[in-house]
């Protein structure tokens, strides 16, 4: 059985590794771990002129389902919603936002496994 603080402990992991993969390939961090009222971004980046909203799943194994089976229609919808909060808040404007997803599994032995899935919904 898996504790929350093991969860947090996987979460976080995930989410260094994506930024890691995802700066090696050109992209800036702009926030982590943004949080408002409607809910949480994992990622916002710049990738040239495109603001990237990543959300990131981490998973030991996909013996329940992949990662990227947990991003639906709704979690979608509430991504671009708090794309959109975000840019608010920050006083952002930008012409161009893409929702990405990064999928990390972690197994018991070697290097996580990453999938980079540009442009969701789009």
């Amino acid at each position: 059985m898996t504790t929350a603080a093991s969860r947090r402990a996987l979460g976080a992991y995930g989410e260094t590794i994506a930024a890691r993969h995802l700066v090696e390939r050109g992209m800036v961090v702009l926030d982590r771990n943004w949080r408002c009222t409607a809910g949480e971004l994992d990622l916002v980046l710049r990738d040239g002129d495109v603001l990237v909203v990543c959300e990131v799943k981490t998973r030991r194994s996909t013996a329940a389902g992949t990662p990227h089976q947990a991003v639906d229609e709704v979690k979608l919808a509430r991504l671009q919603r708090l794309a959109a909060l975000w840019m608010e808040q920050h006083g952002v404007r930008c012409d161009h936002v893409r929702i990405d997803l990064v999928a990390v599994v972690r197994p018991p032995r070697g290097a996580a496994l990453v999938d980079h899935v540009r442009g969701l919904g789009g």
